[in-house]
């Protein structure tokens, strides 16, 4: 298992914690997201499920249920990228608002893709 004493110092744990405040913010400040319900909270879901899946990987205390979780965090990551890409499409989203958060999000899933490498490494 990796040398974590807890998920919270998992770095990407912590961007991704960022990325649902951000999320959050965004969603709960933007008209057009308060008058569509179904991708406001679409979009919610996948962004609590990058973070929620690498807690509770880590949770399990077996390095290859770690990385199960991580996959499926580096997924969900994917699934809120696409749903960022629709909210751009109808104009839910400024150039600003769409490049911040698929930068943070893509760094979030590098960080994911590179701690699965790592403790594939150590299998």
């Amino acid at each position: 298992m990796a040398k974590f004493n807890s998920f919270e110092e998992i770095i990407s744990w912590q961007k991704a914690r960022e990325l649902n405040k951000d999320i959050y913010n965004l969603t709960k400040e933007n008209k057009y997201f308060n008058a569509d319900f179904g991708l406001r909270d679409q979009i919610r879901r996948s962004s609590i499920s990058i973070s929620s899946n690498i807690a509770e990987g880590f949770e399990r205390e077996t390095t290859k249920e770690f990385i199960r979780f991580l996959y499926i965090a580096k997924a969900s990551s994917g699934e809120f990228r696409s749903q960022l890409y629709l909210a751009f499409d109808i104009n839910y989203l400024s150039s600003d608002e769409f490049e911040k958060l698929k930068l943070k999000v893509n760094e979030v899933s590098k960080l994911i893709s590179g701690l699965i490498k790592y403790l594939n490494s150590t299998l």
